[in-house]
């Protein structure tokens, strides 16, 4: 079961496949969120999905795109996801970044990566409710604090 999708699309894979990824693993008790994001910053994928579907879908989704690690929330679960991704065939690596106040960030992300349409521009941000699960764009902004911090711009 999946939640109500975006409009994003996922990619489909070209003849030319995108370059190593990152996997963004957002846990949580009933629905999580996972993003494949290009070291590039590039974003392959991004879906909310419930738990019993996470360990199916990260094997697909590591046999579809070059992933080579998993970034996880170190919140809600955390311990335990790391023991299951642990059992995975080829376990590939995970790392915990910090999670506090992505839930905040991915709001005012959503809204720019899906801008009110029509009358709805007209209610400020803070008085529109979203209308759907943002796992997926906190899955998006563990990827990317990962790799600030890579880089050093943290």
């Amino acid at each position: 079961m999946t939640f109500p999708s975006s409009p994003y699309q996922p990619s489909v894979p070209s003849s030319t496949s995108p370059g190593p990824a990152l996997l963004g693993f957002d846990p949580g008790k009933d629905k999580c969120g996972l993003a494949v994001v290009g070291l590039d910053g590039a974003l392959h994928y991004h879906e909310v999905i419930v738990v019993a579907e996470v360990a199916s879908t990260i094997e697909q989704l590591r046999s579809r795109y070059p992933v080579s690690g998993i970034v996880l929330g170190d919140q809600t679960g955390s311990k335990r996801w790391q023991q299951e991704i642990a059992k995975l065939p080829n376990a590939p690596r995970v790392t915990l970044v910090d999670e506090r106040y992505s839930s905040l960030e991915a709001r005012d992300r959503y809204w720019e990566m899906f801008p009110p349409q029509g009358l709805g521009k007209l209610i400020p941000q803070s008085l529109r409710s979203i209308p759907r699960p943002i796992d997926d764009i906190v899955a998006i902004l563990l990827v990317e604090r990962y790799l600030k911090r890579l880089s050093g711009k943290e």
